[in-house]
């Protein structure tokens, strides 16, 4: 992969952080669409289209997240540069965007409660991300534990994001969402204890391009990508539900099954890493 490098010696790679930069632009247009949505709403309209727009770009600032990552990996592309700018862009797609979301939704209702819920939830994902930046600092290179220390924030946002737009869901044609909203609340005080906890979470970094799969087993990945198109509505609030609860669950697996889902070998158990995907 191509990449530059300025007067200073950092390294800027191209691909990994044209997708970094992809994921920055979706947290901007999310928050664009947040408060277009508070000006829509101060005139009496429905809000609804804004928020599902805002929400379509938070899950699409995962989506580049993980392609930055794959693509750095792939390429043997990691730098302290990729690092730090991957985590500049995710507290803004990341913390600020479902932060502001959820104020919005339901938030505002408890007034000085609602800005302390939504601060807590941005502080801790900046502390998360802090806190994986220093370890890898602490390396002494740009690389990053094969683990992530906590909820990645993505999954955080994901999270938040993909069962707001269950919860609009269940209530279309409604102008405004359903008692549901009430959940958001406490999910984000969970998430936020979650990001800077020390429950381990894998990063799923032995699944590549290359990985290889039996035929049952890629056939079932096939599927649920179908499944999750189809039911795009309440599959990913499903899937980022799954991770959450797998890591919880992950210390009662056994090594084997837990090498089976996560793709690893015994190999892959020593510690490896990138610099992406926090």
């Amino acid at each position: 992969m191509s990449k530059d490098t300025d007067p200073s010696g950092v390294k800027i790679y191209l691909l990994p952080n044209l997708m970094t930069a992809g994921n920055l632009f979706c947290g901007f247009a999310a928050l664009i669409n947040i408060l277009d949505a508070v000006v829509q709403i101060n005139a009496g309209l429905d809000p609804a289209g804004k928020i599902h727009v805002a929400i379509w770009f938070i899950l699409g600032a995962c989506i580049f997240d993980l392609l930055d990552g794959r693509l750095a990996r792939l390429g043997g592309n990691e730098s302290v540069f990729g690092r730090e700018f991957d985590s500049l862009a995710d507290i803004v797609s990341f913390g600020v965007a479902p932060a502001l979301l959820v104020w919005q939704i339901v938030l505002r209702d408890f007034d000085r409660y609602g800005w302390l819920i939504a601060f807590v939830y941005l502080a801790c994902g900046a502390l998360r991300l802090a806190r994986f930046n220093s370890i890898a600092a602490q390396d002494g290179s740009s690389e990053g534990p094969k683990d992530f220390l906590g909820f990645p924030i993505p999954a955080a946002a994901g999270l938040i994001a993909s069962l707001t737009l269950f919860m609009l869901w269940l209530d279309a044609g409604q102008k405004a969402i359903g008692p549901w909203k009430f959940a958001l609340p406490p999910l984000m005080l969970f998430l936020s204890f979650m990001m800077f906890s020390k429950v381990n979470y894998p990063s799923f970094k032995a699944l590549n391009w290359r990985t290889r799969h039996s035929i049952p087993k890629f056939m079932l990945i096939i599927v649920v990508l179908i499944f999750t198109a189809m039911n795009y509505e309440w599959m990913p609030a499903m899937i980022f539900i799954a991770y959450l609860l797998y890591g919880l669950a992950r210390p009662l697996i056994s090594q084997t099954w837990r090498r089976e889902i996560e793709d690893e070998t015994e190999e892959d158990e020593e510690p490896a890493a990138d610099n992406r995907g926090i």
